[in-house]
């Protein structure tokens, strides 16, 4: 009880920083990713407590210094909910002149959704690559919109910079990851059924602080 008592008389940042004193204390060294994916990463386990994305992100090997780039260079950012828009604070965006959007309750989007018969997810992707064209897509929920991404960059009508493709849940969350990490695309995924917005929320966060 002492020590949960104590935890009251520490500021803000430093129980972050605290947090990530003990996640790096208990990963061995064997098993830290270098440099600034170990930043992602371990961002990652902060945001979800689950040492077990140690084994299932992937990066693309252009994913990281892609990212890094296009923040630095003031990217627009498309997100599947607004959950992971929130989770992306103004303070991190704003010192690199980016700026993020969700689409999904976009009165074009639900008209769009409902005519066509599709989840509002995909309506949003198809917005959202015409009139935004976004330099990085933020994916959490919805493997629809992924699979659309996906469907997008095979007929070479998007070229991202960045897709964090970490959709959530048991029909096509697996899979759409799987159909993201199979094409050349610069992307932060991983494998299974785990995700999340605030878990890709957390990776736009950790990116935008190594862009700083």
């Amino acid at each position: 009880m002492a020590d949960i008592i104590l935890q009251n008389f520490i500021k803000p940042e430093d129980i972050e920083a605290e947090s990530f004193r003990i996640i790096d204390s208990e990963v061995p060294k064997s098993r830290l990713f270098d440099g600034e994916k170990w930043e992602i990463v371990r961002r990652m386990i902060h945001t979800t407590a689950d040492f077990e994305m140690i084994d299932l992100v992937r990066f693309h090997e252009k994913a990281v210094a892609s990212g890094i780039e296009a923040l630095k260079n003031g990217a627009t950012i498309v997100t599947d909910t607004e959950m992971a828009k929130r989770g992306i604070p103004v303070r991190r965006l704003d010192p690199l002149g980016c700026e993020v959007h969700c689409l999904m309750n976009d009165e074009r989007v639900v008209a769009r959704a409902k005519a066509e018969g599709i989840t509002r997810a995909k309506a949003a992707v198809d917005i959202a690559v015409v009139e935004i064209k976004p330099d990085i897509y933020v994916v959490g929920n919805a493997p629809t919109a992924l699979i659309r991404l996906v469907e997008y960059f095979d007929k070479g009508e998007v070229s991202p910079a960045l897709v964090v493709g970490m959709p959530v849940g048991f029909v096509n969350a697996a899979e759409s990851k799987a159909l993201l990490m199979s094409r050349n695309i610069p992307y932060i995924s991983i494998e299974g059924r785990k995700g999340g917005s605030a878990l890709a929320a957390s990776v736009i966060n950790a990116l935008a602080i190594l862009a700083v």
